[in-house]
This record gives C-alpha cells, structure tokens and sequence, in this order.
C-alpha cells in the first residue's frame, strides 16, 4: 500500500485578510474571481495549503498525516513572522486518504462485479475502467481495475486502507478470483 495524498483540515484563526497574505507570503496565488482561497505551495514537505478567508486551512498533497502537520505549523510560523497572530498548533482533521495498492494480477471484473455482490458495486466498463467497490466497515471505496491495481480513497487513518485491501483480497481469494 502506498499513500499517495493526505487531505487534511484546521482553523489557524477565526478571520484571514487574504489580501494582506498574498503580498507577505512569496509564491502565494490569489485570484478571488477564480477561486475564493489562497494558495500556497511549499517545496518540502510538498504540498498545497489552501487559505480561506473564515480562517480554515486545507492542506492537500501530503503523502503521510505528519507532513500534513508539518506543513500547516510551517505556514502558520511563516504568517507569525509576518505579523499575522494564528494558532501555531491547531488540532488537524484529517478529511480523506487515498492511497494505491496492487494484487500482483490481473483480474475479472465481471466475475469480481458478480463476486462482491451487485449492492456495493459499480461497474460500466463503457463509463470507466475501474469497478467501484463500496465498503461499509471501513467505510471507504475501492477503485479496483483489471491489472490488479487498487485506489483507496475516503479513508480517514491509514490502517483503514490496509484493512480494506485485506479484506477484498480475502474475499477474491475466498471467490476463487485470486491466487
């Protein structure tokens, strides 16, 4: 399983000026006509922070929870040493994990789509490649395609995806689908 983004959400204030931001932070884009946060971009960790004007803050881009925090104190310091009073710990909400896997081959998914029980997926082969496998416990969704590769996503802690990748390739090699 590789983790491929960590989406992630907190507060640094109740009320952001944006346009004060912009001309402090180098390499910050604001446009409000075509987006109403601010972005910025920092090179290590790599990762885009969205600034909105209630004081939100959405950090994308992050390949593990930690770097999701670094990257918010890191742009909360820098905001502090521009003037700017914000939360320089603020509690971080992780809003969804999506990661990548691989069952090592290729696979049926028609016989998957039968397999796994027509309720808790989708598969149009003319609308998508993939087949859309909704689990209830952990709650995520599964994009499983016919090379045997795997996308998670909508997971809130990392072990929900491992769990998810066991549990359909435990039920495929239940079905007989996977060796």
């Amino acid at each position: 399983m590789k983790i491929e983004n960590v989406v992630a959400s907190t507060a640094l204030r109740n009320d952001l000026d944006l346009q004060a931001i912009a001309l402090t932070l180098e390499g910050a884009e604001y446009e409000p006509e075509q987006f109403p946060g601010l972005i910025y971009r920092l090179k290590e960790p790599k990762t885009a922070t969205l600034l909105f004007r209630s004081g939100k803050v959405v950090c994308t881009g992050a390949r593990t929870v930690e770097d999701v925090k670094v990257a918010i104190r890191k742009v909360a310091k820098q905001l502090q040493n521009a003037g700017i009073e914000v939360d320089l710990d603020p509690p971080v909400v992780v809003q969804n994990i999506v990661a990548s896997s691989d069952l090592g081959q290729e696979i049926n998914l028609n016989a998957i789509a039968i397999s796994l029980g027509l309720e808790h997926v989708e598969y149009e082969p003319e609308q998508f490649p993939g087949l859309v496998y909704r689990l209830k416990e952990p709650k995520v969704v599964l994009l499983i395609f016919g090379s045997g590769k795997l996308v998670c996503t909508g997971a809130k802690e990392p072990h929900m995806v491992v769990e998810a990748v066991d549990k359909v390739a435990e039920e495929l090699r239940a079905a007989g689908l996977i060796h």
